[in-house]
C-alpha cells in the first residue's frame, strides 16, 4: 500500500503543477482528470496485491459484492478537490485497509507538503516515519481546533469556549491527522461524510491516542451498504468527553 500511494503522488505532483480539468459530479461536488487517474492507479496496484478483497472508492461505482468480503480498500483519491484544482497544498490521497468494519492500516499523504501519515492496527502512527501522539488537553479553553464552515451555521462556538482559536480546512482527512500528530486538538464536521473520507485517518488517530466518533459518541463502522456518516468528531481520548457534552444539544438540521 505505502509504495501505491507514493506512485499516486507523483500523479498529483504532475496534475497539480499543471492545468487540470475539472467538472462537476453534481452541483457543489467537483472532480478533477487527476481524481481519475489516481483512482485508476490505486485500484490497479492494490487490487491486483489482492484481488480476493473488496474495493470502495469515491470515484468508482459501487460494487456491493465488497459487503460479501471481510477485508476491504477504502480509498479517496484527493479528499479535497476544491483546494486541488486551486491549487492549494491542503489536500491528501486516502487508503485504507477496513477488516470487519473496522480499518487496520491506514495511509493518508499530502504530496506537495511531503507529508506522510501511516498507522496499521497495534503498532502506532506515524508521520513521515516518526511516531506521533495526540495532544492529552482534557478542556476546550484555548483549545485549538479546525471546523467545516457549516458547523458556524450550528453554533457561537467562539462565545462557547473561552479562548479558543478555529481554523478551516477542506479535507476531513487532513484535519484529522493534524488532531493525530498534535497540530491542534480537535476537528469537528457536523455534516456528512462518507467511509473514503475518513477511514484512513481513523486509524491513524486512533493508534496516536484519540478517537473519532459522531457527535452521540457512537464510534463508526465502515463497509457498510449506506457508507455515509451524519457527523464526525475527532480529538484525543480525554477531550472526548468535553466536546461530547458541547454536543449535547446538537441536532442534525436534516433530520429536523
Amino acid at each position: 500500500m505505502k509504495t501505491a500511494v507514493r506512485e499516486a503522488g507523483d500523479i498529483a505532483r504532475r496534475y497539480f503543477n499543471a492545468s487540470v480539468k475539472s467538472w462537476e459530479k453534481k452541483p457543489g461536488d467537483p472532480v478533477s482528470e487527476a481524481d481519475l487517474a489516481i483512482d485508476t492507479h490505486l485500484k490497479e496496484r492494490l487490487m491486483a496485491a489482492h484481488p480476493d478483497y473488496g474495493w470502495l472508492s469515491e470515484e468508482t461505482k459501487d460494487d456491493l459484492a465488497r459487503l460479501q468480503r471481510s477485508r476491504v480498500w477504502i480509498v479517496d483519491p484527493i479528499d479535497g478537490t476544491r483546494t486541488f484544482i486551486a491549487k492549494k497544498p491542503e489536500f491528501t490521497i486516502c487508503a485504507a485497509l477496513v477488516e470487519d468494519g473496522t480499518p487496520v492500516a491506514g495511509i493518508v499523504y499530502n504530496p506537495i507538503l511531503e507529508e506522510f501519515y501511516e498507522a496499521s492496527f497495534g503498532s502506532g502512527a506515524r508521520l513521515n516515519g516518526k511516531i506521533i501522539t495526540c495532544s492529552n488537553k482534557s478542556d476546550l479553553a484555548k483549545a485549538q481546533l479546525l471546523a467545516s464552515r457549516k458547523a458556524f451555521e450550528w453554533h457561537d462556538w467562539l462565545g462557547e469556549v473561552p479562548g479558543a482559536t478555529f481554523a478551516h480546512v477542506n479535507s476531513i482527512a487532513y484535519r484529522i491527522v493534524k488532531v493525530a500528530s498534535r497540530h491542534v486538538d480537535a476537528s469537528l464536521s457536523l455534516t456528512a461524510k462518507s467511509d473514503w473520507d475518513i477511514a484512513a485517518a481513523d486509524i491513524i488517530l486512533n493508534e496516536a491516542g484519540g478517537c473519532t466518533t459522531t457527535a452521540r459518541g457512537e464510534p463508526l463502522v465502515y463497509n457498510r451498504k449506506s457508507v455515509n456518516h451524519k457527523n464526525v468528531i475527532s480529538s484525543g481520548e480525554k477531550m472526548h468527553p468535553a466536546l461530547m457534552h458541547l454536543l449535547v444539544d446538537f441536532e442534525d438540521p436534516k433530520s429536523r
